[in-house]
């Protein structure tokens, strides 16, 4: 799994759920949005990549909605 490829689609969808007005719904989007069209495997390797290397690259409502919301 290529975890710089899914910190640039990660973030891309978070740019693209930055532009609502209403934060808590754009997180909770957000973390539908991965749930649904991102498979197991991906959403384990972007988890493991926040626990091991403290997720750095990603915007800070990806970060949120991944903190903040059960992905697996």
């Amino acid at each position: 799994m290529n975890i710089a490829h899914l910190i640039k689609m990660a973030n891309q969808i978070g740019s693209f759920f930055g532009t609502m007005p209403n934060r808590q719904q754009a997180v909770n989007d957000l973390a539908s949005h991965i749930k649904r069209f991102w498979e197991p495997r991906m959403r384990r390797a972007l988890l493991q990549y926040i626990e091991e290397e403290g997720g750095a690259q990603l915007s800070d409502i990806v970060l949120e909605a991944v903190k903040t919301h059960t992905l697996v």
